[in-house]
Protein backbone atom coordinates (compact mmCIF):
# COMPACT_ATOMS: atom_id res chain seq x y z
CA UNK A 1 0.00 0.00 0.00
CA UNK A 2 1.25 3.48 -0.93
CA UNK A 3 2.07 5.39 2.27
CA UNK A 4 0.32 8.74 2.08
CA UNK A 5 1.09 12.22 3.35
CA UNK A 6 -2.12 13.04 5.26
CA UNK A 7 -3.50 16.12 6.98
CA UNK A 8 -5.83 15.10 9.83
CA UNK A 9 -8.09 17.72 11.43
CA UNK A 10 -10.22 16.93 14.51
CA UNK A 11 -8.79 14.75 17.27
CA UNK A 12 -11.79 14.11 19.50
CA UNK A 13 -13.02 10.82 20.99
CA UNK A 14 -13.08 9.29 17.49
CA UNK A 15 -10.47 11.26 15.55
CA UNK A 16 -7.63 10.59 17.96
CA UNK A 17 -7.66 6.76 17.75
CA UNK A 18 -8.42 6.88 14.00
CA UNK A 19 -5.33 9.02 13.41
CA UNK A 20 -3.24 6.70 15.60
CA UNK A 21 -4.29 3.75 13.42
CA UNK A 22 -3.15 5.62 10.28
CA UNK A 23 0.22 6.23 11.94
CA UNK A 24 0.43 2.56 12.94
CA UNK A 25 -0.09 1.62 9.28
CA UNK A 26 2.90 3.77 8.30
CA UNK A 27 1.15 6.87 6.91
CA UNK A 28 2.61 10.30 7.65
CA UNK A 29 0.06 12.48 9.50
CA UNK A 30 0.18 16.22 10.13
CA UNK A 31 -2.54 17.04 12.65
CA UNK A 32 -4.57 19.94 13.98
CA UNK A 33 -7.07 20.26 16.80
CA UNK A 34 -8.13 23.24 18.90
CA UNK A 35 -7.12 21.18 21.96
CA UNK A 36 -3.32 21.22 22.28
CA UNK A 37 -3.42 18.15 24.57
CA UNK A 38 -5.12 16.07 21.84
CA UNK A 39 -2.33 17.01 19.41
CA UNK A 40 0.32 16.15 22.02
CA UNK A 41 -1.15 12.66 22.42
CA UNK A 42 -1.01 11.81 18.70
CA UNK A 43 2.39 13.53 18.36
CA UNK A 44 3.63 11.02 20.96
CA UNK A 45 2.48 8.31 18.51
CA UNK A 46 4.43 9.91 15.64
CA UNK A 47 2.21 12.67 14.21
CA UNK A 48 3.46 16.14 13.31
CA UNK A 49 1.68 18.99 15.12
CA UNK A 50 0.58 22.12 13.26
CA UNK A 51 -0.60 25.57 14.35
CA UNK A 52 -3.72 25.70 12.19
CA UNK A 53 -6.05 23.62 10.04
CA UNK A 54 -4.62 25.40 6.99
CA UNK A 55 -1.09 24.34 7.94
CA UNK A 56 -2.22 20.74 8.48
CA UNK A 57 -3.91 20.66 5.05
CA UNK A 58 -1.35 22.52 2.96
CA UNK A 59 0.44 20.42 0.33
CA UNK A 60 -1.05 17.06 1.39
CA UNK A 61 -2.19 14.23 -0.89
CA UNK A 62 -5.14 13.50 1.39
CA UNK A 63 -6.91 15.61 4.03
CA UNK A 64 -9.27 14.02 6.57
CA UNK A 65 -11.65 15.87 8.89
CA UNK A 66 -13.41 14.35 11.91
CA UNK A 67 -15.51 17.17 13.36
CA UNK A 68 -18.74 17.49 15.40
CA UNK A 69 -21.31 18.74 12.85
CA UNK A 70 -22.04 20.48 9.54
CA UNK A 71 -21.18 24.06 10.67
CA UNK A 72 -17.73 22.96 11.90
CA UNK A 73 -16.87 21.27 8.60
CA UNK A 74 -18.18 24.24 6.59
CA UNK A 75 -16.10 26.62 8.72
CA UNK A 76 -12.87 24.60 8.45
CA UNK A 77 -13.25 24.09 4.70
CA UNK A 78 -15.00 27.14 3.29
CA UNK A 79 -14.71 30.17 5.54
CA UNK A 80 -12.00 32.83 5.29
CA UNK A 81 -8.69 31.01 5.79
CA UNK A 82 -10.54 27.73 5.05
CA UNK A 83 -8.46 24.73 4.03
CA UNK A 84 -9.90 24.75 0.49
CA UNK A 85 -7.52 27.65 -0.19
CA UNK A 86 -4.48 25.63 0.90
CA UNK A 87 -5.09 22.17 -0.58
CA UNK A 88 -3.40 21.72 -3.95
CA UNK A 89 -4.88 20.60 -7.27
CA UNK A 90 -5.68 16.88 -7.20
CA UNK A 91 -5.78 16.71 -3.40
CA UNK A 92 -8.46 14.38 -2.01
CA UNK A 93 -10.60 15.59 0.88
CA UNK A 94 -12.37 12.98 3.00
CA UNK A 95 -14.84 14.23 5.60
CA UNK A 96 -15.43 11.45 8.14
CA UNK A 97 -17.68 13.59 10.35
CA UNK A 98 -21.37 12.74 10.58
CA UNK A 99 -23.08 15.75 9.01
CA UNK A 100 -26.17 16.59 6.93
CA UNK A 101 -26.02 15.11 3.40
CA UNK A 102 -26.96 18.51 1.92
CA UNK A 103 -23.96 20.09 3.66
CA UNK A 104 -21.69 17.40 2.15
CA UNK A 105 -23.03 18.22 -1.32
CA UNK A 106 -22.53 21.96 -0.78
CA UNK A 107 -18.94 21.49 0.43
CA UNK A 108 -18.22 19.04 -2.40
CA UNK A 109 -19.43 21.56 -4.99
CA UNK A 110 -17.23 24.34 -3.53
CA UNK A 111 -14.19 22.02 -3.57
CA UNK A 112 -14.85 20.84 -7.13
CA UNK A 113 -14.43 24.47 -8.26
CA UNK A 114 -10.87 24.29 -6.84
CA UNK A 115 -10.21 20.93 -8.56
CA UNK A 116 -10.30 19.08 -5.22
CA UNK A 117 -12.12 15.75 -5.02
CA UNK A 118 -14.28 15.01 -1.97
CA UNK A 119 -15.69 11.91 -0.30
CA UNK A 120 -18.10 11.93 2.62
CA UNK A 121 -17.19 8.91 4.73
CA UNK A 122 -18.90 8.88 8.14
CA UNK A 123 -18.28 5.99 10.51
CA UNK A 124 -20.20 3.74 12.86
CA UNK A 125 -18.92 1.76 15.83
CA UNK A 126 -18.10 4.35 18.47
CA UNK A 127 -14.89 4.78 20.44
CA UNK A 128 -14.13 1.06 21.03
CA UNK A 129 -14.14 0.28 17.30
CA UNK A 130 -12.23 3.48 16.52
CA UNK A 131 -9.51 2.27 18.91
CA UNK A 132 -9.22 -1.23 17.48
CA UNK A 133 -9.62 -0.09 13.86
CA UNK A 134 -12.85 -1.97 13.14
CA UNK A 135 -15.20 0.90 12.28
CA UNK A 136 -17.86 0.54 9.59
CA UNK A 137 -17.23 3.30 7.05
CA UNK A 138 -19.88 4.39 4.53
CA UNK A 139 -18.63 6.39 1.57
CA UNK A 140 -20.16 8.83 -0.92
CA UNK A 141 -18.46 10.47 -3.91
CA UNK A 142 -16.86 9.38 -7.20
CA UNK A 143 -16.20 5.64 -7.35
CA UNK A 144 -12.68 6.11 -8.76
CA UNK A 145 -11.74 8.41 -5.84
CA UNK A 146 -13.12 5.86 -3.37
CA UNK A 147 -10.98 3.19 -5.08
CA UNK A 148 -7.88 5.35 -4.59
CA UNK A 149 -8.31 5.80 -0.83
CA UNK A 150 -10.10 2.59 0.16
CA UNK A 151 -6.91 1.01 1.54
CA UNK A 152 -6.29 4.07 3.72
CA UNK A 153 -9.86 3.93 5.05
CA UNK A 154 -9.37 0.25 5.89
CA UNK A 155 -6.53 1.24 8.26
CA UNK A 156 -9.35 2.72 10.41
CA UNK A 157 -12.22 0.34 9.72
CA UNK A 158 -13.01 -3.29 9.01
CA UNK A 159 -15.30 -2.22 6.15
CA UNK A 160 -15.48 0.79 3.83
CA UNK A 161 -18.55 0.40 1.62
CA UNK A 162 -19.21 2.59 -1.42
CA UNK A 163 -22.78 3.93 -1.20
CA UNK A 164 -23.11 6.32 -4.16
CA UNK A 165 -22.56 9.97 -5.03
CA UNK A 166 -21.48 12.68 -2.57
CA UNK A 167 -23.90 12.82 0.37
CA UNK A 168 -24.68 9.09 0.12
CA UNK A 169 -22.25 8.30 2.94
CA UNK A 170 -24.06 10.63 5.32
CA UNK A 171 -27.50 9.46 4.17
CA UNK A 172 -26.38 5.90 4.99
CA UNK A 173 -25.09 7.07 8.38
CA UNK A 174 -28.46 8.68 9.15
CA UNK A 175 -30.21 5.39 8.34
CA UNK A 176 -27.76 3.68 10.71
CA UNK A 177 -28.43 6.20 13.48
CA UNK A 178 -32.21 5.82 13.17
CA UNK A 179 -31.95 2.03 13.48
CA UNK A 180 -29.59 2.27 16.48
CA UNK A 181 -31.69 4.87 18.32
CA UNK A 182 -34.97 3.03 17.80
CA UNK A 183 -33.33 -0.26 18.78
CA UNK A 184 -32.02 1.23 22.05
CA UNK A 185 -35.47 2.70 22.77
CA UNK A 186 -37.14 -0.67 22.06
CA UNK A 187 -34.69 -2.45 24.42
CA UNK A 188 -35.20 0.16 27.15
CA UNK A 189 -38.99 -0.14 26.83
CA UNK A 190 -39.08 -3.95 26.68
CA UNK A 191 -36.68 -4.59 29.55
CA UNK A 192 -38.32 -1.98 31.79
CA UNK A 193 -41.65 -3.70 31.10
CA UNK A 194 -40.11 -7.03 32.18
CA UNK A 195 -38.88 -5.50 35.44
CA UNK A 196 -42.20 -3.75 36.09
CA UNK A 197 -44.02 -7.06 35.53
CA UNK A 198 -41.78 -8.75 38.10
CA UNK A 199 -39.42 -10.68 35.81
CA UNK A 200 -35.62 -10.37 36.12
CA UNK A 201 -34.46 -8.36 33.06
CA UNK A 202 -31.09 -10.16 33.12
CA UNK A 203 -32.89 -13.46 32.57
CA UNK A 204 -35.07 -11.94 29.84
CA UNK A 205 -31.87 -10.76 28.12
CA UNK A 206 -30.35 -14.25 28.33
CA UNK A 207 -33.55 -15.79 26.95
CA UNK A 208 -34.13 -13.52 23.94
CA UNK A 209 -30.71 -12.31 22.79
CA UNK A 210 -30.12 -15.42 20.64
CA UNK A 211 -33.49 -15.15 18.89
CA UNK A 212 -34.90 -12.83 16.26
CA UNK A 213 -35.03 -9.89 18.71
CA UNK A 214 -31.29 -10.19 19.33
CA UNK A 215 -29.01 -7.56 17.81
CA UNK A 216 -25.57 -6.01 18.08
CA UNK A 217 -27.27 -3.05 19.77
CA UNK A 218 -28.96 -5.29 22.35
CA UNK A 219 -25.69 -7.10 23.12
CA UNK A 220 -23.78 -3.83 23.51
CA UNK A 221 -26.33 -1.69 25.32
CA UNK A 222 -28.54 -3.89 27.53
CA UNK A 223 -25.59 -4.99 29.74
CA UNK A 224 -24.82 -1.27 30.24
CA UNK A 225 -28.44 -0.67 31.25
CA UNK A 226 -28.30 -3.58 33.72
CA UNK A 227 -25.02 -2.30 35.21
CA UNK A 228 -26.19 1.32 35.41
CA UNK A 229 -23.16 2.18 33.26
CA UNK A 230 -23.67 5.48 31.41
CA UNK A 231 -20.00 6.09 30.47
CA UNK A 232 -20.25 7.40 26.92
CA UNK A 233 -19.27 5.25 23.99
CA UNK A 234 -21.62 7.54 22.06
CA UNK A 235 -23.16 10.58 23.76
CA UNK A 236 -26.87 11.36 23.78
CA UNK A 237 -26.06 14.91 22.59
CA UNK A 238 -24.34 13.53 19.47
CA UNK A 239 -27.19 11.14 18.76
CA UNK A 240 -29.66 14.04 19.01
CA UNK A 241 -27.51 15.89 16.45
CA UNK A 242 -27.67 12.93 14.03
CA UNK A 243 -31.41 12.43 14.49
CA UNK A 244 -32.07 16.14 13.90
CA UNK A 245 -30.05 15.84 10.66
CA UNK A 246 -32.22 12.81 9.78
CA UNK A 247 -35.43 14.76 10.46
CA UNK A 248 -34.18 17.71 8.36
CA UNK A 249 -33.24 15.33 5.54
CA UNK A 250 -36.64 13.60 5.74
CA UNK A 251 -38.47 16.92 5.62
CA UNK A 252 -36.24 17.98 2.69
CA UNK A 253 -37.44 15.00 0.64
CA UNK A 254 -41.06 15.28 1.82
CA UNK A 255 -41.04 12.31 4.20
CA UNK A 256 -42.23 12.19 7.80
CA UNK A 257 -40.14 10.18 10.31
CA UNK A 258 -42.58 9.61 13.18
CA UNK A 259 -40.53 7.04 15.14
CA UNK A 260 -37.34 9.07 14.77
CA UNK A 261 -39.17 12.19 15.96
CA UNK A 262 -40.48 10.39 19.06
CA UNK A 263 -37.06 9.04 20.10
CA UNK A 264 -35.42 12.42 19.38
CA UNK A 265 -37.87 14.06 21.82
CA UNK A 266 -37.13 11.38 24.45
CA UNK A 267 -33.39 12.00 24.10
CA UNK A 268 -33.97 15.75 24.15
CA UNK A 269 -35.77 15.41 27.49
CA UNK A 270 -32.81 13.47 28.93
CA UNK A 271 -30.41 16.15 27.66
CA UNK A 272 -32.61 18.71 29.44
CA UNK A 273 -32.19 16.63 32.61
CA UNK A 274 -28.41 16.93 32.30
CA UNK A 275 -27.72 13.53 30.71
CA UNK A 276 -26.63 14.79 27.28
CA UNK A 277 -23.02 13.81 27.93
CA UNK A 278 -23.93 10.24 28.92
CA UNK A 279 -24.08 7.15 26.71
CA UNK A 280 -27.17 6.82 24.51
CA UNK A 281 -28.09 3.66 26.44
CA UNK A 282 -29.07 6.10 29.22
CA UNK A 283 -32.34 6.31 27.24
CA UNK A 284 -33.45 3.71 29.79
CA UNK A 285 -33.52 6.58 32.33
CA UNK A 286 -36.51 7.99 30.43
CA UNK A 287 -38.45 4.84 31.33
CA UNK A 288 -37.03 4.78 34.86
CA UNK A 289 -38.40 8.27 35.42
CA UNK A 290 -41.76 7.31 33.92
CA UNK A 291 -42.20 4.02 35.84
CA UNK A 292 -40.04 4.32 38.94
CA UNK A 293 -38.35 1.04 37.92
CA UNK A 294 -34.56 0.86 37.53
CA UNK A 295 -32.96 -1.94 35.52
CA UNK A 296 -29.80 -1.66 37.58
CA UNK A 297 -28.91 -4.96 39.22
Amino acid sequence: MHKMNIGFIGLGIMGKPMCKNLLKAGHRCTVYDIMETAMDEVAAAGAIKSRSAAEAAGGKELVITMLPNSPHVRQVVMEENGIMNYMGDGCIFVDMSSIAPLASKEIGTALADKNIEMLDAPVSGGEPKAIDGTLSIMVGGKKEIYDRVKDVLLCMGSSAVYCGEIGAGNTTKLANQIVVALNIAACAEAFTLSKKAGVDPGLVFAAIRGGLAGSVVMDAKVPMMLQGNVKPGFKIDLHIKDLNNALDTGHGVGMGLPLTAQVTEMMQQLAGDGLGGKDHSALVKYYEKMTGESLEQ
